[in-house]
């Protein structure tokens, strides 16, 4: 039940972070304009995102350009591109497999590998939110960097937007709910293989050479007597005496009937040894 509740919670966690990235990587709130120094209009905010650049007038027009060729543009802007798009990609992948691994779900109900899955899922929500977090630091320490330039014009000086903020917040949800999916499929694992009962060697009886409370072995010597087969020995030996007695009457020998009184419990019966612990 423990690990239901982390996979639930962890997956919720994975879910909201799949989402801030998804609006952290459209919206252009990555970089406003400072407004500081002789630069204290703040009827015009200028904004710059991944996709666009964007104009926010205080009359509530908001205009905004894409711009026109990816070619064109820095190489920390197509990397943060590439690594937020890759991040969402593996956040609704890690969602579709982790739904498949839960416990609340119908889906490979019984199978070994649904923990495993979860576990796949959850490692996917970390690398969702690792790569998120790269574009969203490094442009914060861009933004930082370049304001505190002192030969910089006001005018060219950012200040940190609110994907900004978004983005991280999204990325340590990721990692967060991937680390909460992997913790609880460890727990499962760990749990099955506690579950099983393990038994010496020799179980339910002794292993050769192991007494039960000294160590030391003790044997005995048995002979098992099947007593079926010792009622066909006693009747072929009173028949073979009933024989004997009469070819003695009929010869009139002077020992007549020697073998009638002859025990029968000395004749052997058949029986085998056997040898057990006692």
């Amino acid at each position: 039940m423990a690990s239901a509740a982390l996979e639930l919670m962890g997956f919720i966690m994975g879910l909201l972070g799949m989402l801030g990235t998804l609006v952290s990587t459209v919206l252009p709130h990555w970089r406003t304009s400072a407004h500081i120094g002789p630069n204290i209009i703040t009827s015009v905010t200028n904004m710059k995102g991944l996709w666009m650049e964007c104009v926010y007038q205080s009359t509530g027009a908001f205009q905004c350009e894409t711009y026109n060729s990816m070619l064109a543009l820095h190489s920390d802007l197509q990397a943060s591109r590439a690594l937020m798009v890759v991040s969402v990609v593996f956040s609704v992948l890690a969602i579709i497999i982790s739904t498949v691994g839960m416990q609340c779900t119908i889906c490979m109900e019984g199978s070994e590998a649904k923990g495993r899955v979860a576990g796949t899922g959850g490692g996917l929500f970390l690398t969702a939110g690792f790569l998120a977090l790269i574009p969203v630091s490094w442009t914060t320490h861009e933004v930082v960097q370049t304001f505190y330039q002192a030969n910089l014009p006001n005018s060219l000086k950012y200040e940190l937007g609110d994907c900004l903020y978004v983005g991280l917040a999204a990325a340590l949800l990721s990692m967060l709910g991937g680390g909460l999916l992997c913790v609880s499929c460890c727990e499962k694992a760990d749990g099955g293989r506690r579950g099983g009962r393990r038994h010496g060697g020799g179980y339910p009886y002794p292993a050769p050479g192991m007494g039960v409370a000294t160590g030391r072995a003790r044997t005995s010597s048995q002979t098992y007597r099947n007593p079926t087969l010792q009622m066909g020995v006693n009747a072929a030996t009173k028949a073979a005496t009933l024989a004997r007695s009469h070819t003695s009457t009929t010869t009139q020998s002077s020992t007549p009937a020697q073998g009638a009184k002859k025990d029968p419990r000395r004749n052997p019966a058949v029986g085998y040894d056997v040898t057990g612990y006692v």
